[in-house]
């Protein structure tokens, strides 16, 4: 199966090399494209002076318009899976495998969760998860353990849809629509690093006005859309 790990990244310069390189080195049988979106520091001189795969965008169009940069590529080069992966250290490529036998098993998108033989920790983040957990329930029926968790992989369908429609994006509200639209949905357990280098831009405030706009998304906002079943195994 051909796999394509795609790692949209700015301002990522004090990690993209670590991240690349350990791919590189351990994981050779995966494919994997650098989305530099826009970075205002070195992570494309980074990647151009040790020859990485890389997609320059010329300027910042947040995570949605990388991830869909990589779906793009993915799509034109013909990938049967392809897997969201941060640029900042936090994901492991050793779960891949398993992605790639749950696809092998019929599920449109596999989820890298921190929760599926675990128990959420009691703090203000993961009662915001809970809270997104319960918006995709009550309107899919989907369990969803970890819906917040960045990495992702699609089936060969979903890159073909995710490629050519701006209005999916890399969040859980698009995993809670592509479910009433017909995907399923697997969930592996794993284990998440911490970033080493950088700030995250998920703060306190933000963290709490995007758990926001996720759960007025899913509760509300997809009420409106198109609810027309696509076979995802074509």
């Amino acid at each position: 199966m051909k796999v394509l790990i795609i790692i949209p990244a700015y301002n990522e310069q004090d990690n993209i090399e670590r991240v690349v390189k350990h791919l590189t080195e351990n994981y050779p049988e995966y494919d994997y494209v650098v989305i530099n979106d826009g970075s205002m520091d070195k992570t494309s001189e980074i990647c151009h002076s040790n020859h990485y795969n890389i997609i320059d965008l010329p300027v910042n169009l947040g995570l949605a318009g990388g991830f869909q940069t990589g779906m793009k590529y993915a799509y034109q080069k013909g990938y049967d899976c392809a897997v969201q992966f941060d640029a900042d250290g936090q994901h492991r490529p050793e779960y891949i495998a398993a992605m790639i036998r749950k696809i092998e098993e019929g599920n449109d998108i596999v989820i890298a969760s921190r929760f599926v033989e675990e128990k959420k920790p009691a703090t203000a983040r993961m009662i915001g998860s809970r809270l997104i957990t319960t918006a995709i329930r009550l309107t899919s029926g989907a369990k969803i353990m970890d819906p917040t968790s960045g990495m992702r992989m699609y089936n060969k369908k979903l890159i073909e849809v995710l490629a050519n429609n701006i209005n999916f994006g890399p969040e859980p509200d698009t995993v809670s629509y592509l479910i009433k639209m017909g995907a399923k949905v697997a969930e592996i357990q794993a284990k998440m690093d911490e970033r080493i280098a950088g700030q995250s831009y998920l703060n306190a405030v933000n963290a709490a006005k995007y758990m926001a706009r996720m759960l007025i998304s899913i509760l509300l906002i997809q009420n409106f859309r198109n609810k027309k079943k696509v076979d995802f195994t074509k």
